[in-house]
């Protein structure tokens, strides 16, 4: 095959920094690792992203390894910038903070509406973060816009890998859910009408604890409904099964192991059919591939369940801005999408 020549590399390199796959900004990529990904996935930056992440097992193993590296490195630099980021784009501090375990991130922050508003329905929110990294603070206008529009709102942590696998996530979020109903009527809120909304894995975790009553226990039947922001682990072994639709195939086994039984049983398509959650709003980014066909198959699962299901697309965004603009301007699509739920699901 043809090499490249030095110029369509280099300029082609900024495209390939700006994957968050691939590198973060100021760090470049090995010229050949550029190389593979021009010529796997051409120079249209629109496209680049979701190409590479689909098409990763097509790159050879060094370059595998050097982005699943860069990945790895940009989740530590992450971790080191959250402090800063959470005090520039704090709007609104919670009304109280409640612990549910002896680990600071097993706290949940609960923001409490107008005190005019009486005994109004819970939103409970849960962050991405790769199960790796993220903060419960990182709530960005979503306080603001909820309680605004007379809702209660809470946002819970939950612990990290590689101190907690994803069963104890799960069970984190499980009881921060069961504290907060204990606790409805000292809060003011009504305990028996709450949605669960999560991103990227939050919205696996919330997919989870919606479809597997074993982690919400006694409050499992005041979900009444459950909002998924561009996730992509509804179902971990389609995610794991060797086909070109893969996302981060490296993330995914080291968070979900090897066992196709513990990757069904964490997997919220598997559950579906028992006992759950029964108004579902599913957005996922629009050019996305792999949120979009697991949002996809998730949906149409949910209705074949007899569950009511709605999957969205949402144009003009990307992964991160799905989640930070919902409740503000820009996030106008996903605002304007949730707040319908909300109203049709809560009354």
């Amino acid at each position: 095959m043809k090499l490249l020549s030095k110029i369509a590399i280099g300029g082609l390199a900024s495209a390939l920094i700006a994957t968050p796959i691939l590198a973060q900004r100021g760090d470049r990529p090995s010229r050949g690792c550029i190389r593979e990904g021009v010529q796997l996935c051409g120079r249209d930056r629109a496209k680049i992203r979701g190409c590479l992440q689909t098409k990763f097992r097509q790159l050879s193993q060094s370059c595998q390894d050097e982005m699943w590296s860069r990945m790895e490195k940009r989740l530590t630099d992450r971790r080191a910038q959250t402090g800063a980021m959470l005090r520039a784009t704090a709007l609104m501090q919670p009304s109280t903070s409640i612990a549910f375990g002896e680990d600071e991130r097993q706290q949940v922050d609960f923001y409490a509406p107008a005190p005019s508003v009486k005994r109004p329905p819970l939103i409970l929110f849960v962050h991405g973060g790769g199960w790796s990294i993220g903060t419960r603070k990182a709530v960005e206008s979503k306080p603001v816009h909820f309680t605004k529009n007379g809702y209660a709102f809470a946002s819970t942590g939950y612990r990290l890998m590689p101190d907690a696998p994803v069963e104890e996530q799960a069970s984190d979020v499980g009881e921060a859910l069961q504290l907060l109903q204990a606790q409805a009527g000292e809060l003011g809120f009504d305990p028996n009408r709450i949605v669960v909304m999560g991103h990227s894995a939050g919205a696996h975790l919330t997919a989870l604890i919606s479809t597997d009553p074993q982690y919400a226990g006694d409050a499992f039947s005041a979900i009444q409904g459950a909002v998924l922001l561009d996730g992509s682990g509804y179902d971990i072994v389609a995610q794991l099964d060797g086909s070109s639709l893969v996302e981060l195939p490296g993330l995914y086994k080291r968070v979900f192991g090897e066992d196709p039984k513990r990757q069904a049983a964490l997997s919220p398509i598997s559950h579906i059919g028992g006992r759950d959650a029964s108004d579902w709003l599913i957005l996922h980014v629009d050019d996305r591939p792999v949120s979009t066909q697991r949002s996809q198959d998730f949906g149409k699962a949910l209705i074949g369940a007899g569950l009511s299901a709605r999957v969205l697309p949402i144009s003009d965004t990307d992964h991160g801005r799905m989640n930070r603009e919902l409740g503000t301007e820009p996030g106008a699509a996903q605002t304007r999408a949730v707040d319908a739920f909300l109203a049709q699901v809560l009354g």
